[in-house]
């Protein structure tokens, strides 16, 4: 059995990928391994026609600062914790972009929350960790932040 050395994070700013992250980061300082993180902004090819909201190239450009804002913030106190690699910011469907991160950085390990944001967005992305669970081409490890952060 080979220990896992790339690490993949899908992070989405909750507390269970919030704990999942630091999980990680301490599995990998202990195993020598990189971390990569991923955040996918859910953008549906025609908007959203449930709601009748389209999708503007504005509305895309500011998610896109916003979320890269706050993934800067939510690596860089984390650097010195363990190798932090790639940290991706991409667009489109959450279970589609995991898995092709997965392929693309060579992962052999994926640790992600059990959960994500709730609501509304959750509603339209259905579990992403259920699906990322049967199809990725690695071992995936699921967090539960303990009961104290949720």
């Amino acid at each position: 059995m080979n220990l896992p050395t790339n690490i993949l994070v899908p992070v989405d700013f909750s507390d269970y990928s919030e704990y999942a992250l630091d999980y990680a980061l301490g599995l990998a300082a202990k195993l020598g391994a990189k971390v990569n993180l991923v955040n996918v902004i859910g953008v549906p090819a025609m908007g959203v026609p449930e709601l009748g909201v389209a999708i503007s190239a504005s509305l895309i450009d500011d998610l896109v600062k916003s979320n890269q804002a706050a993934l800067d913030k939510l690596v860089e106190p984390r650097r010195k914790q363990a190798n932090i690699d790639q940290v991706l910011l991409r667009t489109g469907d959450a279970r589609d972009v995991i898995l092709q991160a997965c392929e693309e950085l060579g992962i052999d390990l994926v640790i992600m929350g059990t959960h994500g944001r709730r609501g509304f967005s959750r509603a339209l992305l259905g579990s992403v960790a259920e699906m990322v669970v049967r199809t990725a081409p690695c071992p995936v490890l699921t967090i539960r932040p303990p009961k104290s952060r949720k």
